[in-house]
């Protein structure tokens, strides 16, 4: 019951984001304004406190082994069908894996992580792979096929021009070092922190209005199977990796699987119209992902919820 009431309560807000988007109560811009404050203030905050109070052994844990694999296994998939099946360009067909196994673990994943888990640490370790490890590669094939030269000066700059990476790596060290801050130094950090789930629900919820997907003359293809890969293999690769492999169980394996379960990145939206390369694809791979994933979600959690 009290993850079902999680789940309603982040809906509720999302709904409520939903509707001042639809009655443009803060204007035609304020979704972009708001997703922008809550990466670049909130969410970065929220990231900062919450990791230097997590305990090392988690961050560390077996959620990071198995995160990395089954994204892996998405985004290998979905590369093999792209190039070798369907003969898409590699721009397009990167972006297509990422959609498949890049997750949502921070404008979902932290509202999860607090309501449905109990912990808001539960997705860091995935955030940390997907920003430090995933997004670099990824900007390096995009910058790669889509101009033809090799930046590396962005791509060594990726990881400290982030400010969720900054702040996730920040509360790292103090957690490492285990440094106590003074409260009154942590306090601002907190109360900003504590404004960033709210806020990513919301400017979520006001961008769906007016969003249609799967459009005539799009990748359709592309997008049903992005979303499969995303919403069902990865899970359950997750669950099959948790339960024979690394053997947990309870609460353990519950973590392991909501996070596997979480929809794509919006990240993988804006990666692909920096390059201008399969942004509808991208688009409707998230708009399908996060609809559906609250039923993924729902059913992972009865099947797999401790009592």
């Amino acid at each position: 019951m009290g993850v079902l009431i999680g789940f309603a309560i982040i809906v509720a807000v999302i709904g409520v984001g939903y509707l001042v988007g639809r009655f443009q109560l803060l204007g035609p811009h304020a979704d972009h304004v708001l997703s922008r404050l809550a990466f670049f203030v909130l969410s970065p905050a929220l990231l900062f406190t919450v990791l230097a109070k997590a305990d090392v052994a988690h961050l560390f844990s077996a959620l990071l082994p198995i995160s990395a694999i089954a994204a892996g296994v998405d985004i290998a998939a979905f590369l093999v069908v792209a190039l070798l099946v369907w003969r898409r360009s590699l721009p397009e067909a990167t972006v297509g894996a990422l959609a498949s196994g890049y997750v949502n673990a921070n404008n979902i994943g932290l509202p999860v992580s607090v309501y449905v888990l109990g912990d808001a640490s539960s997705s860091a370790p995935v955030i940390l792979l997907q920003l430090i490890v995933l997004a670099p590669i990824a900007l390096t094939i995009l910058d790669v096929s889509t101009s033809g030269t090799l930046s590396l000066k962005r791509i060594l700059l990726q990881p400290v021009r982030n400010p969720l990476i900054i702040g996730s790596l920040l509360g790292v060290i103090v957690a490492v070092t285990h440094v106590k801050i003074p409260v009154p130094v942590m306090a601002p950090f907190s109360l900003i922190g504590g404004a960033a789930v709210p806020v990513i629900l919301m400017s979520f919820g006001m961008s769906l209005h007016g969003s249609r997907v799967l459009a005539p003359g799009t990748n359709r293809k592309d997008v049903i199977l992005a979303s499969s890969l995303k919403l069902a293999a990865m899970p359950a690769i997750a669950w099959v990796l948790g339960t024979f492999v690394w053997h947990l169980e309870g609460h353990r394996l519950f973590v392991v699987v909501v996070l596997a379960a979480l929809p794509t990145a919006q990240n993988v939206f804006n990666y692909a119209q920096r390059y201008d390369r399969g942004v509808t694809m991208a688009r409707d791979t998230v708009l399908i992902t996060t609809a559906l994933s609250i039923v993924a979600l729902v059913i992972i959690a009865a099947l797999l919820a401790p009592g």
